[in-house]
């Protein structure tokens, strides 16, 4: 039984240590994960329903003024324009 109980023990510690262990493994800032991920001719933006690639053409949330701050606009046609 002292067995038992010792093996149940050692296993759960081994199974949660896991699991403290990866949020370490995020080096740098959130930010420069996504930028990396962007291809030639794509813009990186973090706007407020998370990180996109834009790139003019795309469609967007017509009038939302956050992609200014990357350079576009969203006019009533519904797709990114460069400003």
């Amino acid at each position: 039984m002292r067995k038992r109980l010792a093996t149940v023990i050692a296993t759960s510690a081994l199974a949660f240590a896991g699991g403290a262990v990866s949020p370490a493994q995020h080096v740098g800032s959130p930010d420069s994960a996504y930028a990396k991920s962007c291809g030639a001719g794509y813009v990186h933006a973090a706007l407020s329903w998370g990180h996109k690639c834009l790139r003019a053409g795309q469609f967007c949330k017509v009038g939302n003024s956050e992609y200014r701050k990357y350079g576009f606009v969203c006019p009533s046609s519904g797709h990114l324009r460069r400003r």
